[in-house]
């Protein structure tokens, strides 16, 4: 019985459960340190299973429709006379399913890292409770099928994810890097909102199916696409428009940073959906596929030469984060290039679109992995600086186990998962153009150069003097860690079973906006 009533009401859950739990916290807290815990663990916990399970469900079943305060959210979808949906709707289809399970993972191995990597910190009632929020605005981005609401829960990861960057203050250089975060979040939230009005305006509806039915691809709807493209590129990190990622990255305890990796993926997912779901059939697909194409070569090539400049190891990562962004974009840039094209460019745009996508959930696990491993080495050395760090590898050895992981993952070595999805953007991204596959690897071996040195400058060489006493990380640190890395070598050496089962339907979904359409419309 609860089993079903969770199953018909999972997409309900998956916000209830943690928004009520964030505003609980600071009253648990009122109850010592371990209830807190114990409460925002089970939370997350639950939220996670849900997400899990209604993930399956969409996987088993198809594109589920959950709409708010009918007598049957699940049934069917309420229309008006003119028929079209008049209240709110999750439209959770694969594509959606997919990046709730990524939010699902990495929210409970990076939350259970926290309970040790925050420990000596104060605060951490209100440090918990917008840490749910962030996990609110995540999980609503990616599961609404309405452009308000989608704007709604962007703004509340926003809030969270600025409160969360600022929150250590670290002599004010972390509130400069959270209102740099808020500014950037600002200014992208006003150009959504400028777009969703511009589309209410002319198709009087919110819900993406409805406009993507109705959608002319007039000179308004073109402004509104690039508002909307520009902020949501900006949000997830891509060149040009990735000056706020190395400071909110660096300077956000490393716990957040795993975190805001995956608020960066929301908000590419938002780039996709928009373009694949509620522009698509009016678009110029070659002139927008080449537009992604190029922000995602800038970010590859411009993110791993900045990254080879630095000191600081969360700055260098974050750079990293920044060039493997670019290698999403790419895949689905191609994918969107050839979209439309003869069956046999289609095949080759697929397999970008998939390896694409399966880099998303990689990304989330290597680089959330590789920026734990680097709060694991701030919180038992105080020091970020590659040139005062070295011998910890004596100390830290699962640490470095880690490291050594989510390096050889990010620089696409096999059988770790970056190799598996870079492989698959390398092969159909040559058929479309031999140049693109070439640039992207070249900034791999520049990511392995560059994770070489980094590895070789903090555990090689003689234990320092002044971390003789280093120990290793706690454990809750530890397992943390060992979730994101168990899945890092699990999606490695299984990737076509990862690809069958939950990569291809999410490209399948994105590609086919009709079948989207007709989930909530009925073929209206």
């Amino acid at each position: 019985m609860i089993g079903d009533f969770v199953i018909q009401h999972a997409p309900a859950l998956l916000i209830a459960v943690p928004m009520l739990a964030a505003f609980a916290t600071p009253l648990v807290g009122r109850l010592g340190g371990a209830a807190r815990n114990a409460w925002v663990l089970a939370a997350m916990a639950a939220t996670s299973v849900i997400g899990v399970m209604l993930a399956y469900d969409v996987y088993t079943t198809g594109t589920l429709i959950y709409t708010f305060g009918a007598a049957a959210p699940d049934a069917a979808v309420p229309m008006d006379s003119g028929g079209i949906p008049v209240r709110i709707i999750f439209t959770v289809d694969a594509m959606s399913a997919f990046m709730v399970i990524i939010t699902a993972i990495s929210g409970f191995a990076v939350l259970l890292y926290s309970m040790a990597s925050e420990s000596r910190a104060s605060g951490r009632d209100g440090f918990y409770a917008l840490y749910l929020l962030l996990i609110v605005g995540i999980l609503g981005m990616v599961c609404t099928g309405d452009l308000f609401n989608f704007f709604v829960f962007l703004e509340i990861a926003s809030l969270a994810g600025a409160a969360l960057v600022a929150f250590r203050i670290d002599k004010g250089v972390a509130v400069e890097a959270g209102l740099k975060y808020a500014v950037i979040s600002t200014i992208g939230g006003l150009f959504i909102l400028f777009a969703i009005a511009l589309l209410y305006g002319q198709y009087d509806a919110l819900n993406i199916a409805v406009i993507a039915s109705r959608m002319q691809f007039t000179v308004l709807d073109e402004i509104a696409l690039v508002l909307l493209l520009s902020a949501l590129a900006m949000k997830a990190g891509a060149v040009p428009m990735h000056f706020w990622t190395p400071d909110a990255y660096s300077m956000a305890p490393s716990s957040i940073t795993a975190l805001l990796v995956v608020a960066s993926q929301a908000s590419l997912y938002g780039v996709f959906r928009v373009v694949f779901t509620l522009y698509s059939v009016t678009l110029d697909y070659a002139v927008i596929g080449w537009i992604v194409i190029v922000l995602g070569v800038l970010s590859m090539f411009v993110g791993v030469t900045m990254a080879l400049v630095q000191k600081d190891v969360k700055r260098l990562m974050a750079y990293h984060a920044v060039s493997q962004t670019g290698y999403m974009l790419l895949g689905l840039g191609v994918g969107l290039a050839v979209l439309g094209q003869p069956a046999a460019l289609e095949s080759f745009g697929l397999v970008a679109m998939e390896g694409g996508i399966f880099h998303i959930i990689n990304h989330a696990m290597y680089k959330g992995l590789l920026f734990l491993t680097a709060g694991a080495i701030i919180y038992r050395t105080g020091a970020r600086s590659l040139d005062k760090l070295g011998g910890l590898g004596h100390s830290m050895k699962w640490t470095m186990v880690f490291f050594i992981i989510g390096a050889l993952a990010i620089a696409g070595v096999p059988p770790f998962n970056g190799f598996a999805s870079k492989l698959l953007i390398y092969e159909s991204v040559f058929l479309f153009n031999p140049i693109l596959s070439i640039i992207a690897m070249v900034v791999s071996i520049l990511t392995l150069a560059s994770f070489v040195k980094v590895f070789h400058a903090i555990f090689m060489g003689p234990r320092q003097p002044e971390y003789a006493e280093v120990e290793e990380a706690p454990v809750p640190m530890l397992i943390g860690m060992g979730v994101l890395a168990a899945v890092v070598i699990a999606f490695g050496f299984a990737p076509q079973l990862v690809v069958d089962a939950i990569v291809a339907p999410a490209a399948a979904a994105l590609a086919n906006q009709g079948s989207y359409i007709a989930a909530v419309l009925g073929g209206v």
